[in-house]
């Protein structure tokens, strides 16, 4: 082996027995920051500080899982109306006020309305206003999970 192999070797050696000697800390903390909250301020019998050397050993031999299983984000489908699994059936303020925007700007823009316009719409926020209240906006709403999990709602699901 090369000088150089030998130096990563050595050096990812001493990065892995200092992360074991830290590792092995943290768990001596742990375990006696436990012991403390256990025994309190009050004497233990033999029976509770045999029972409380038996749960300090699990704690110290504890598997450390430090990377999760990688998850793959995956679509929730909707099965029917009424059968939004995520979140309030009914459409979010910020959702309505995220669509009502875009469709304004869309209207301010020239898009045609998908409904007659009403005599009392004197912007394009009461004509977006308005055709969200017929639910006739060709929009799907995309709701998240934490954990990247999805369900894509038409505006029409919503109540």
């Amino acid at each position: 082996m090369s000088k150089l192999v030998q130096k990563e070797t050595k050096v990812e050696n001493k990065e892995k027995s200092k992360e074991q000697s830290d590792q092995e800390k943290s768990w001596s903390d742990a375990s006696t920051a436990y012991r403390k909250i256990k025994e309190g301020k009050k004497e233990l019998t033999e029976k509770e500080l045999s029972d409380l050397d038996k749960e300090c050993n699990i704690i110290e031999n504890r598997e450390i899982i430090e990377i999760d299983p990688i998850h793959e984000p995956q679509e929730i489908e909707i099965s029917g109306k009424g059968k939004i699994k995520m979140g309030p059936p009914t459409l979010t303020r910020f959702e309505k006020a995220r669509i009502m925007g875009a469709r304004a700007l869309q209207l301010s823009l020239g898009a045609p309305p998908f409904i007659e316009i009403p005599p009392s719409a004197k912007t394009s926020l009461d004509i977006a206003l308005a055709e969200l209240e017929q639910r006739v906006i060709p929009i799907v709403i995309r709701r998240r999970l934490p954990n990247g999990d999805y369900q894509n709602i038409s505006i029409s699901f919503f109540d």
